[in-house]
């Protein structure tokens, strides 16, 4: 019988444990990401402070701000990565609930639903910039409406989260990126090396995303 209890003891521990792990591993990536929202929103102060004077120590600030940002955006996603790789955190995938407010209607999601929905306006966000660019470089006036992936809306869709909200939340990226794109400007996102990703505070906006 004092077997047994040991045994009961030792497993509601290790239970207990992957559960502390886990909620750590949580704030952690919560805390990554806000971290990479904070850097997004500075290099875009320091971007529209070199538009507006134009010196070259505007633009050195800048520069350093936006590899900031980037190094940010880097330490996220590794520890989106640890979260749903490790050992434990796949028992913890759907630890976490938030809620998604779309137009007044409120949606529940997990922790990897909501990164899915970050992912879907950021990618929104590329392949609008993308193809405002090519509209602009060969004076095409078509809009983004008759855009084949922005009506299809599911690049990089996966199950996690419902087809028509992940969808909706792409087109919302799509409609920003082709908007700079097409007008060869920042003003939704920031540049980082060859691409470009919508800045966290219009990200936050469009997603109206809180952990519950």
């Amino acid at each position: 019988m004092k077997l047994v209890n040991l045994k009961n003891v030792a497993a509601v521990s290790a239970i207990g444990l992957f559960g502390l792990v886990g909620n750590a591993a949580a704030q952690n990536q919560n805390e990554e990401y806000r971290e990479w929202q904070r850097a997004q929103r500075q290099a875009q102060e320091e971007y529209r402070d070199y538009q507006r004077s134009g010196k070259r120590k505007d633009y050195r600030d800048w520069q350093q701000a936006q590899r900031r940002a980037q190094q940010e955006q880097r330490e996220y996603q590794r520890s989106t990565r640890g979260r749903y790789n490790n050992g434990y955190g796949r028992t913890n995938v759907n630890r976490g609930v938030y809620r998604v407010n779309r137009n007044g209607t409120y949606y529940e999601t997990n922790q990897r639903g909501a990164e899915l929905l970050r992912q879907a306006v950021n990618s929104g966000y590329q392949q609008g910039y993308r193809q405002g660019q090519n509209d602009r470089r060969y004076s095409r006036s078509g809009g983004y409406y008759n855009n084949n992936v922005y009506t299809t809306g599911t690049y990089g869709y996966q199950s996690y989260v419902d087809r028509n909200q992940y969808q909706y939340y792409f087109q919302q990226g799509f409609q920003r990126g082709y908007e700079d794109g097409v007008n060869s400007r920042t003003q939704y996102g920031y540049r980082s090396g060859s691409s470009y990703n919508i800045l966290g505070n219009v990200l936050s906006t469009i997603l109206n995303l809180t952990q519950q």
